[in-house]
């Protein structure tokens, strides 16, 4: 994969890629890190240009065997902890939430970009929101508490508390827990 090659041909373009539509085999791994916070690290040690990983970030998607950075002629496997995304920032326009990446990806929460909650590597259910190409978001710790003071606080059909934000006419799972309490044994 030539970096310097790809940034050239991306310079002055903001769109993501139909990386969806090419279909090279795989070439291989490539020694790149996404770690649990959304840092983006080549061979151990963060981007040195923060432009590549924003590069990088776009030609990425999901595949059945990895996360796999792709191009017309060339997929790379790559290795993340959670999630490749973290949305760091929440603004609510337009009768919805709208919701960036560290990477400047703009989504509106919504049918198609919907919140869902999924198991982290440590085992807890936390919130993501879907982007493209198989791929997703967790929230920033600050974006989180923002969208929960604007949410509301339900009772599910099996009797767990939910926590649940209006965007874009539907309603989103930030939060689930059960209300009851374990019974003592005698």
């Amino acid at each position: 994969m030539n970096i310097d090659r790809l940034v050239q041909h991306s310079e002055g373009s903001a769109a993501i890629p139909p990386v969806d539509t090419w279909q090279p085999a795989l070439s291989g791994e490539i020694d790149i890190l996404v770690q649990e916070d959304g840092s983006w690290l080549h061979e151990g040690q963060p981007f040195a240009r923060p432009a590549i990983a924003k590069l990088l970030s776009s030609l990425l998607r999901l595949d059945d065997d990895g996360y796999c950075l792709v191009t017309p002629v060339e997929r790379w496997r790559i290795s993340v902890v959670d999630r490749p995304f973290v949305m760091v920032e929440a603004d609510f326009h337009d009768d919805a939430w709208w919701l960036k990446t560290q990477f400047d990806d703009v989504v509106r929460l919504d049918a198609e970009h919907p919140m869902t909650l999924t198991a982290t590597p440590s085992g807890e259910l936390a919130p993501e929101c879907a982007l493209r190409f198989g791929l997703a978001a967790r929230l920033h710790r600050n974006v989180f508490y923002r969208l929960v003071e604007q949410a509301r606080i339900n009772e599910s059909a099996s009797g767990d508390s939910e926590c649940q934000l209006y965007s874009a006419g539907r309603w989103h799972l930030l939060g689930q827990w059960s209300d009851s309490v374990p019974s003592e044994s005698p």
